[in-house]
């Protein structure tokens, strides 16, 4: 039987050297007598291979044998998943007994990306979401993807909640969670919210690798997530609605995995393998011939700055991207969207119609001349403008007034009921204010 033994020990990074033939990469070996599994991240001449301690098992000593399994991480598929809460590898951690995965399937968490994609070629079919500005500004389309990006504490994951709620619940289709190196507390709550709705939390799958698990398991839980969701859309034929919470996460995992090894880091001071991180998972997020991947994700920006090599990296992958500003939040709007910053390639005449599209264009008009006035009404006063710039700027103040909503998921903390608003009312709404 090949064996190796554990030759060095760095915190979660655990380097085996392989006598005879040297396991591959992404593939399981045991640590003989613990039962602890190690992933295989890379390898290096001699017969070594960099592990990766996925549990933090601090039990393992130099000197200690290792045996390849021949295997990836596989997680189990099918519909015993669905309204279980799992770990990276596919663990029950929602105090529920472990599924009876005997009969199941099993597939590698590592699997490549499909070729071509179904999206391009499919009728765009717009997916309400009843939250104003959204349905407006970043029409939410099946089988594309959306990224809601922001600092901290400006209401991402209120917003993610709010679109689980609304659209999820209104869809009928299988929605998946994958909260990657968030608070446990809202993972905790967002279960709780899916529960108290009774029948959410039975079409709904979660995959949870929060801010209380290693990197390393921080790192996989996303394509924990994807795996289970490519299943139930290539195999069962199903639209998913694909939530990350919170996407920059994955990539800060990645990269404190690349400063254990030792990895140099890019010029961004990210890992060096960003893009392909990036890329990997984002082209895995797609649609087929049989079914649909529609993914709402949540970005982090760090400092405020959204000129963050990763926040970019993530954004170029992305049809609509919403931008939450602080500066919005502090003026009490909710939800707090920088409507002159958030764009959508979504937004065009043969996906949203004639009218929406000149809408948009007519609303982006007089957002952009608000912004303009500002200062100069600042210095001379509103009165001192012409009628017509007087009645263009009461407009768009009475826009963004509009476009302030209260959420169904803060009903109980805010004591204010949520709102519900069809795409149908909120172009009504929009037509009155700058007609």
């Amino acid at each position: 039987m090949n064996q190796g033994v554990v030759r060095v020990i760095k915190d979660l990074v655990v380097v085996v050297e392989f006598d005879d033939e040297v396991p591959s990469i992404h593939e399981v070996v045991i640590v003989n007598g613990l039962d602890t599994v190690l992933l295989v991240d890379s390898l290096e001449a001699g017969g070594r291979a960099i592990c990766l301690n996925i549990r933090s098992d601090r039990r393992i000593q130099k000197g200690m044998t290792v045996t390849p399994t021949g295997r990836s991480i596989e997680i189990p598929v099918g519909e015993k998943m669905i309204g279980r809460v799992v770990d990276a590898l596919g663990a029950p951690i929602d105090g529920i007994p472990p599924v009876d995965d005997h009969d199941m399937e099993h597939r590698s968490i590592f699997a490549l990306p499909q070729r071509g994609s179904a999206a391009g070629v499919q009728k765009p079919e717009i997916l309400e979401t009843g939250i104003k500005v959204l349905d407006f500004f970043a029409p939410f389309v099946k089988g594309r993807k959306i990224g809601i990006v922001g600092g901290a504490g400006v209401g991402k994951t209120v917003l993610t909640m709010e679109m689980i709620n609304n659209v999820a619940q209104s869809g009928g289709g299988l929605s998946f969670f994958a909260g990657i190196g968030e608070r446990i507390r809202e993972g905790h709550e967002l279960y709780d919210t899916l529960k108290n709705q009774g029948d959410l939390l039975k079409s709904t799958c979660m995959f949870f690798g929060q801010m209380n698990e290693n990197p390393v398991q921080r790192s996989l839980i996303a394509l924990s997530a994807v795996t289970l969701a490519e299943y139930f859309r290539d195999e069962q034929g199903k639209d998913i609605l694909f939530f990350a919470d919170n996407m920059f996460r994955y990539v800060q995992a990645k990269n404190e995995v690349a400063t254990m090894i030792g990895q140099v880091p890019s010029e961004g001071g990210y890992e060096p393998t960003i893009f392909s991180d990036v890329k990997m998972l984002q082209d895995r997020l797609s649609s087929s011939p049989k079914g649909s991947i529609t993914a709402v994700q949540t970005i982090y920006v760090p400092a405020d700055d959204t000129s963050d090599p990763a926040v970019q990296m993530i954004q170029h992958e992305l049809d609509s991207i919403i931008i939450l500003s602080r500066s919005v939040a502090e003026q009490g709007i909710r939800p707090a969207v920088d409507l002159i910053h958030t764009t959508s390639s979504l937004l065009t005449p043969e996906v949203v119609g004639e009218r929406h599209y000149l809408l948009s264009v007519q609303v982006s008009g007089l957002l952009q001349k608000y912004e303009m006035l500002k200062p100069i009404i600042a210095i001379i006063g509103e009165n001192e403008l012409s009628p017509t710039d007087r009645a263009d700027y009461a407009k768009a103040k009475k826009l963004i007034t509009y476009f302030n909503q209260e959420m169904n998921v803060m009903e109980k903390m805010t004591g204010k009921p949520g709102e519900y608003v069809k795409r149908d009312d909120m172009l009504k709404g929009i037509e009155e204010i700058i007609v």
